[in-house]
C-alpha cells in the first residue's frame, strides 16, 4: 500500500488498537437483517455501533488516542471539537482515565448531545456557527490552555481506533462483497478501508455522504471551496471540509462515493426504527439510505454497513417517524365540507371507521368566507394501511355522500 503523508496507520496499528481497546469498547453485533435484505435486494449485515456506551463508534478512536498520549501530558487535560459523538467519546473515556476534558461544540448541536457530553463530566463550550468554526476555536483553546487536542478524524491514532470496526466485521462475515460507510471528515472510512483492503483486497469500500455536505466528494474532485452551510438530519457528518490525511487515504483505497438526499436518510432512520427496532441518528443511517437510493449498485451482494450512532433528539425522531407515515401514504389529510349540524362529525367518524381507517386529529373551520354561514370544513388527519387504502377511503366517503373538498397523502 502507498505510504501516505503524515504517517497513515498500518494494519498492525489497527490490530494494536483493537488489543488496547479490549474491555473498554464493545465488540458490537454484526448480524443479518432479513427484512432489510429483502427490501434492498441484498444480503445485508448491520454493525450496531449505536450500542456502544455513548451510542457511537467515536469512542474507539477517542480512547485509542487517549491511551497513546503520554500520561503526564494528558493529565494536563484534553480538548476536542465535535457536534456530539466524538465529544461524548472523549468526555466519557477522559473521565474514566481521570483526565480533564474541554469540548467545543458548534451552535445548533442537538441538545441531547450537549447534555450527554456534560453528563460525562466535560466542560462544554458552545461556539462557532459550524464544525469548521468550532474546530478553530478548539485549536485556539488547546494552545492557550496547554491542552492535548484530539482531532475527530484527521489523526492516525483516531483512524486506527475506528479501523477496529473492520476487524470485527470481517471476523463476523469474512466474505462481504462491500462495506458501506458514512463519511464526514473521513476518519471512519479511512480506518475501515486500510484494515479491510489488507485483510480482503476484493471487498469494495463505498463511502456515503449527504448531498447537503459532499465534502469528501469535493475534496477528491480537488475543489478547494468548503461546502456551504445547510440543514441536514445527518449533522454528525455535516463537515464542510474533509480531512487532509483522510482524503489521501480515501483517494487511494475507497472504491466509490455515493450521495444521498435528505428524504432517503429520513426513510432509513424510520426503517431502522420500524424494522430493526433500533434508533439510528441521521449520520448513522446513511449507509442504509445509500442502499435504498442506489439499489442497482448492490443487488445480489453481501453488504455490510455500520449504524454509526444513535444520538438523535426525540423531537426529531418523532418528526421523522410521522413524516415517513405521510411520505408512504399511511397518514392522510382530508377536508370535508358539510352542514354545521349536530351529529355531522359523528357521521363522518363512523364512515371513516367503517372504511377501516383511524382518526388521528380533527379540526373545524367555520370562519372561512368561502363557506355558507351554515357550513363548516372538517379537516381530518387519518391513518390508513397504505396509499391504496387511502384512495379506497376517499371513494367510500364519496359513496356515502360526503363532499371531500381536498385530500393529501
Amino acid at each position: 500500500m502507498t505510504k501516505f503523508q503524515h504517517g497513515s496507520p498500518s494494519l498492525d496499528d489497527i490490530w494494536s488498537a483493537a488489543n488496547r481497546l479490549k474491555g473498554a469498547i464493545l465488540d458490537t453485533p454484526c448480524v443479518p437483517s432479513e427484512t432489510l435484505s429483502a427490501i434492498t435486494g441484498t444480503r445485508l449485515f448491520l454493525k450496531f455501533e449505536n450500542l456502544q456506551f455513548t451510542a457511537s463508534f467515536k469512542e474507539r478512536g477517542a480512547l485509542n488516542k487517549l491511551l497513546l498520549t503520554d500520561p503526564a501530558v494528558r493529565a494536563r487535560g484534553v480538548c476536542a471539537m465535535s457536534a456530539g459523538n466524538h465529544a461524548q467519546g472523549v468526555a466519557y473515556h477522559a473521565r474514566r482515565l481521570g483526565v480533564p476534558a474541554t469540548i467545543v461544540m458548534p451552535a445548533g448541536t442537538p441538545l441531547t448531545k450537549i447534555a450527554r457530553t456534560r453528563d460525562h463530566g466535560a466542560k462544554v463550550v458552545i461556539e462557532g456557527a459550524n464544525l469548521s468554526e468550532a474546530l478553530a476555536v478548539a485549536h485556539a483553546l488547546a494552545v492557550s490552555e496547554g491542552l492535548t487536542f484530539i482531532h475527530p478524524y484527521d489523526d492516525p491514532a483516531v483512524i486506527a481506533g475506528q479501523g477496529t470496526i473492520a476487524l470485527e466485521m470481517l471476523a463476523a462475515v469474512p466474505d462481504l462483497d462491500a462495506i458501506v460507510v458514512p463519511i464526514g471528515g473521513g476518519g471512519l472510512i479511512s480506518g475501515i478501508a486500510i484494515a479491510a483492503k489488507l485483510i480482503n483486497p476484493a471487498v469494495r469500500i463505498i463511502g456515503v455522504q449527504s448531498e447537503t455536505y459532499p465534502s469528501m466528494a469535493r475534496a477528491l474532485a480537488r475543489e478547494s471551496e468548503p461546502c456551504a452551510d445547510g440543514m441536514t438530519i445527518a449533522e454528525g457528518i455535516a463537515v464542510k471540509s474533509a480531512g487532509e490525511l483522510t482524503r489521501e487515504i480515501v483517494r487511494e483505497l475507497v472504491d466509490e462515493l455515493l450521495l444521498v438526499e435528505e428524504s432517503a436518510i429520513e426513510a432509513a432512520v424510520a426503517l431502522l426504527l420500524s424494522v430493526e427496532k433500533t434508533v439510528a441518528e441521521g449520520a448513522g443511517a446513511v449507509g442504509l439510505a445509500a442502499l435504498i437510493a442506489h439499489p442497482g449498485k448492490f443487488v445480489g451482494q453481501r453488504v455490510g454497513t455500520i449504524l454509526t450512532g444513535g444520538n438523535i433528539d426525540l423531537r426529531v425522531l418523532a418528526s421523522v417517524a410521522m413524516r415517513e407515515l405521510v411520505r408512504t401514504g399511511r397518514l392522510m389529510r382530508i377536508q370535508v365540507t358539510m352542514a354545521d349540524t349536530p351529529g355531522g362529525l359523528a357521521r363522518l367518524a363512523t364512515a371513516i371507521s367503517e372504511e377501516g381507517a383511524n382518526i388521528i386529529d380533527v379540526a373545524h373551520d367555520r370562519m372561512s368566507l368561502a363557506l355558507n354561514a351554515k357550513g363548516t370544513v372538517l379537516e381530518v388527519v387519518a391513518e390508513v394501511e397504505s396509499a391504496a387504502h387511502g384512495k379506497t377511503l376517499l371513494a367510500g366517503l364519496g359513496t356515502r355522500g360526503f363532499a371531500v373538498s381536498s385530500a393529501s397523502l
